[in-house]
């Protein structure tokens, strides 16, 4: 029975995911988020619907400071759906053929995003799938719910003397209450091409859901508001409110990887795996970080009884033009806590090499009626250093499939970060 559940399981993920894939709007989930600045029926964002020169005057700076923010967001959201944490290469006992006999190497279920030196065994399957669901809560430490952004009027006649004229004091002030979820099926195989080299890939179906509201308010400067979202000038509409709904369904980054075991006792075990994560997800719908990478790691392990702790670290190479390479470090134990149970736990961390890509912009600097600064947005500029808690279970069942539950803890709030992910699936080994 638990052979038939693991092999249906794949095929439900697949069909909740696509289910709502043919309700997409043409319009990519990336664009959907300018609906959150785009108020009235101009169709640009931050233009205003009044008559005359006053309607573009926002333009500027959304092109020239807080598009960064929107960028940020939308790569955000694309990076992390395209780097949900892979489960490990493999699950239950090991084995390795001694005299032509099968002989364990492993005594427990093993880590569940940690890695474990021994490999299956020459002519062996692992099967695994799995789904994660992830609320996103905070970017760069800062509340979805309360984010925050002041647009300034662009610099006019006479230029270089900001704030003169004295509409130029304008601004439009965007509160922004973001809900973003993402839902991830994946399917993983890992075959054992000899005693000590495993093979694998692993194929993610990712759903991406975002809804939110914006409130923008001018806050005029002068006692005439030459600003306004409706109304005249007498009579000025001075708040405006848009949302947004969107999803999008579809495959995302597809990992392959191969492990390497150099040397395995009974006590201890050393193991290279090498991992590419491909750019296969669509990431203007936000399905995919839209950029490969490569992993390299070095496992090593041991074994005292059924405690087995490990250690990860190598280095991430990745493609894309705002994403930084990091030094990664996964440093963890799983433990046999009965014939069918195991405990798995661990801290795993990511060091960003070098200087963020993208920069929040600066404060909004006036020079006359006098000089001032205002805040361009709360959001801080912030290394994507992280670092995680993770702990789990592991239960062995009939037939010899494994059960798999866990739940992944941010202990640093950098980037796009949820309060907690879990993780449940099934594993099989043959």
């Amino acid at each position: 029975m638990s052979r038939r559940l693991l092999s249906l399981l794949p095929l439900g993920l697949v069909a909740i995911l696509a289910s709502s894939a043919g309700a997409q709007s043409t319009v990519s989930l990336r664009d959907h988020i300018s609906d959150l600045f785009t108020f009235g029926d101009c169709g640009q964002p931050l233009c205003l619907d009044v008559p005359g020169q006053h309607g573009n005057h926002f333009l500027p700076s959304l092109a020239k400071g807080n598009s960064t923010v929107i960028s940020f967001l939308g790569d955000a959201i694309g990076k992390a759906s395209g780097n949900v944490p892979v489960g490990a290469t493999s699950s239950g006992a090991t084995f390795t053929f001694v005299g032509g006999l099968p002989v364990k190497t492993s005594t427990s279920a093993g880590p569940i995003f940690g890695e474990r030196s021994q490999t299956l065994g020459r002519g062996r399957f692992f099967l695994g799938a799995n789904v994660t669901a992830i609320k996103y809560t905070t970017l760069n430490g800062i509340p979805l719910s309360a984010l925050s952004l002041n647009f300034n009027h662009e610099d006019v006649d006479p230029v270089g003397e900001y704030g003169n004229p004295q509409f130029e004091n304008d601004l439009i002030a965007l509160t922004i209450d973001l809900d973003v979820n993402v839902f991830v099926g994946t399917v993983a195989f890992t075959y054992g091409l000899t005693d000590f080299i495993d093979v694998g890939v692993s194929v993610p179906m990712v759903r991406t859901s975002i809804k939110g509201q914006s409130a923008a308010q001018i806050l005029p400067f002068g006692p005439t508001a030459l600003h306004h979202f409706a109304g005249t000038d007498q009579d000025p509409v001075l708040r405006a409110a848009a949302s947004l709904d969107a999803t999008s369904s579809g495959i995302g980054d597809v990992v392959a990887r191969a492990k390497i075991n150099l040397g395995q006792s009974n006590r201890i075990g050393a193991a290279l795996l090498a991992e590419g994560r491909f750019a296969t997800g669509d990431d203007e719908n936000l399905l995919g970080s839209g950029a490969s990478q490569i992993r390299i790691l070095g496992i090593a392990a041991a074994q005292f009884g059924t405690f087995s702790p490990h250690l990860n670290a190598g280095y991430v190479v990745r493609s894309g033009e705002f994403q930084n390479d990091a030094i990664v470090a996964t440093l963890g134990f799983d433990n046999l806590m009965t014939d069918w149970s195991t405990l798995a736990a661990g801290l795993v961390s990511e060091f960003q090499i070098g200087e963020g890509q993208f920069t929040m912009p600066g404060p909004i600097v006036y020079d006359t009626p006098f000089s001032r600064q205002v805040p361009a947005t709360v959001i801080p500029n912030r290394k994507e250093n992280l670092l995680s808690a993770t702990v789990g279970t592991k239960f062995t069942l009939r037939g010899g499939s494994v059960l798999t539950t866990n739940a992944l803890f941010p202990l640093r709030k950098a980037g796009l970060q949820p309060d907690f992910l879990w993780t449940m699936g099934l594993e099989f080994s043959f």
